[in-house]
């Protein structure tokens, strides 16, 4: 007797999800989330993924394609449909679902980037050298690198580290408490010109709001908040360089009027809630504990957009960079980072630990 096609079709679907290896739930906690994780791994993937809490490979982060500077970990390629499945648990536990759309969206603009390099070269735009020395850095969805310093358990800190081209999360956690500094996120292109994904723009929301508040600002504010000065190549912190940013430059936040404190803010938000509720919030509050007034808005370059422009957030508890400027210098090139001033690689938290620890 033939099944009728909506029963066929019905037990195909019931098949298939009892096939299905059970999965942590998406608020699973970053230490049950990253466990399972590791439980699909065999022993060979297990020992390129895990390394030693004290390892100082864990602090030596990049956001430069892995082409040019390999990555410890696993890849992200290299896993298996099950491996896959328990490491979006992983991204689930940490981020929220903007911090895990951005995240997953910068690693598949590496694939839409091949594709336009190579239409470019089809149509005569670049010639083969130009199209080999692309292709040699490697750009690619799945060469992204998981690595878990370690052992993911509620007593001594862990962590975990997710990185590749234009993305580096480096996650410390002890106990309930989740450290994400630095971090930092990228797009190139930061809007998609051309092809089937013409008008994508991964990081929107850290553009437009920059501009927001930027054009917000009276004659007089801008004439403080914008730096006479050339657009950085790059953001001034990042990981091949050797400056920090000490002083505050610009316009301070306490002179702002209510509409311009509220965009400033929703910039800030933009940053700190890329990160799952209470990481997010335990940032935030300590931001607005310190207080707006505190809180630094500089800005070099265009006032508009695809020219290159960047702006910096400066306050005493953390520290916000954007770059937009690209090789072409037509600003269509994202680079920004977060960071929480004296907590990257959660040395706050390791200072805490081992004052508490009995040694």
């Amino acid at each position: 007797m033939k099944l009728p096609t909506t029963l066929r079709y019905a037990l195909l679907a019931l098949s298939l999800l009892m096939a299905t290896p059970v999965l942590a739930q998406s608020n699973s906690s970053p230490e049950t989330a990253v466990g399972q994780f590791l439980t699909t791994l065999n022993a060979d993937e297990r020992s390129k993924t895990t390394y030693s809490f004290d390892d100082t490979l864990r602090r030596k982060w990049t956001n430069l394609p892995v082409g040019m500077v390999p990555r410890p970990g696993i890849a992200y390629g290299a896993l298996s449909d099950k491996s896959r499945l328990a490491f979006h648990r992983v991204l689930s536990s940490l981020l929220s679902s903007q911090g895990y759309l951005k995240t997953t969206s910068i690693m598949a603009l590496d694939d839409i980037l091949n594709t336009l390099y190579q239409q470019a070269f089809d149509d005569g735009k670049i010639d083969q050298k130009t199209l080999k020395m692309t292709q040699d850095l490697k750009w690619a969805h799945g060469n992204y690198y998981i690595s878990v310093w370690g052992k993911p358990q509620a007593k001594d800190p862990w962590g975990l580290d997710f990185g590749g081209h234009h993305m580096a999360l480096s996650i410390t956690v002890r106990g309930t408490e989740v450290v994400t500094s630095p971090y930092f996120c990228g797009t190139d292109p930061s809007e998609v010109k051309s092809g089937k994904y013409a008008g994508l723009r991964v990081l929107s929301k850290e553009e437009d709001y920059g501009f927001l508040l930027i054009n917000a600002l009276s004659g007089s504010q801008q004439a403080t908040a914008i730096l006479k000065q050339d657009v950085p190549k790059d953001i001034i912190t990042n990981p091949s360089s050797s400056q920090r940013i000490t002083s505050y430059y610009g316009i301070s936040a306490g002179v702002f009027n209510q509409d311009q404190k509220d965009i400033l803010t929703m910039i800030i938000q933009e940053y700190v809630h890329n990160f799952e509720h209470h990481t997010a919030h335990r940032l935030y509050e300590k931001l607005m504990k310190t207080g707006l007034d505190k809180v630094y808005f500089a800005w070099v370059g265009s006032l508009d957009n695809n020219k290159p422009h960047y702006y910096i957030i400066n306050a005493p508890d953390f520290l916000i960079e954007y770059d937009n400027v690209g090789f072409q210098n037509d600003g269509n090139h994202i680079h920004a980072i977060l960071r929480e001033k004296g907590n990257d690689f959660g040395d706050d938290l390791l200072k805490r630990h081992y004052l508490e620890a009995k040694h």
